[in-house]
């Protein structure tokens, strides 16, 4: 046993710290797959949990990061051998489990995703949880049965990891996009992704009415709270909205008229707990249909020493994209 490189966080009578540490290969936790951590990458809750200001992480100490790419060191499972590479999303990583931000992994084999054909796995953390999540959410309006022909489909918080690869797939899929963004500077990349039309999140993020003038038919929300609200309000007869995250607030001040008066569905979009099957069948559509420019195009690379400052900067709404860390 020997130690690697981890952030680790620990919480006593000093206060809540994330620090970069050498971490104890014995104090890993109970798994049947050992991997090397190659990449991860930074999402909206791996902020949260750097931070502390959200109740994410529930042991201490914890290794944060909620994805990881890597290559398998040794494996007590028949499914996996030394030298496969596998990613990993969900599954209470960086909350319950140790996580991605390190040199070194040991987690159970059922939660390992065999690397997709076609994807590196860098451009597997580019995509992480929150271009996963986009694609369980267009996966959800497809089953659900709504179709680009009834109408366009609007995605909030579009400059942010869920709402750019949203974007990227929806257009791929057919649709045609409406982005909702506080960045209007970004309108011409969002553009470029796919988006035909960029509005201001302003539009959608203060109290609204039960009601309002039908203007799309489908949605990926990531926001929650008022924007969610109105973005039901709006959305045409028969048309559903996945709701895959609470940027804006968990809460969700809306009315049951969408619901009852124009049938419009909410459907609920879980990443960590998705089961198996689920999850290869959008893997696997995003190694297929997500283009590798645009994916490049959305993603910023940074060492893993950069990783903390990175998590405290996506709360502050100021990271475009993704962004892929570089373990080493």
């Amino acid at each position: 046993m020997g130690t690697f490189k981890a952030i680790r966080i620990d919480k006593s009578e000093a206060g809540y710290q994330a620090a970069f540490t050498d971490f104890d290969e014995a104090e890993l936790m109970d798994g049947d797959v050992t991997v090397r951590v190659t990449h991860s990458t930074v999402n909206y809750k791996d902020g949260l949990a750097i931070s502390g200001k959200s109740p994410v992480v529930r042991r201490f100490p914890m290794i944060p990061g909620i994805d990881f790419a890597g290559v398998v060191e040794a494996s007590a499972n028949p499914a996996f051998k030394p030298g496969d590479e596998v990613l990993l999303n969900g599954w209470g990583l960086g909350e319950t489990h140790l996580g991605g931000y390190a040199q070194k992994a040991r987690v159970k084999a059922e939660w390992l995703t065999p690397l997709p054909k076609g994807l590196t796995r860098a451009q597997a953390m580019a995509i992480g949880t929150a271009g996963y999540t986009a694609m369980l959410s267009l996966l959800a309006l497809e089953r659900h049965g709504v179709t680009p022909a009834m109408g366009p489909a609007i995605v909030t918080g579009a400059s942010g990891g869920v709402g750019s690869v949203a974007v990227a797939l929806l257009a791929k899929a057919g649709w045609r996009v409406i982005a909702s963004t506080g960045r209007p500077q970004e309108a011409d990349w969002l553009k470029g992704l796919g988006a035909a039309e960029v509005i201001d999140r302003n539009e959608l993020s203060a109290p609204g009415r039960p009601l309002g003038k039908e203007r799309w038919a489908a949605g990926v929300d990531s926001v929650g709270s008022h924007t969610l609200a109105n973005v039901l309000a709006q959305t045409s007869y028969g048309g559903a909205v996945a709701a895959c995250g609470l940027a804006q607030g968990m809460d969700l001040p809306a009315s049951v008229a969408p619901f009852i008066l124009r049938g419009v569905s909410l459907l609920g979009i879980d990443s960590v707990m998705c089961p198996q099957p689920r999850r290869l069948a959008a893997w696997a559509r995003l190694a297929n249909d997500l283009d590798p420019a645009k994916l490049a195009s959305l993603t910023t690379t940074i060492p893993f020493e950069q990783t903390i400052d990175a998590a405290r900067s996506i709360l502050d709404g100021v990271i475009r994209g993704r962004v892929v860390v570089e373990i080493g």
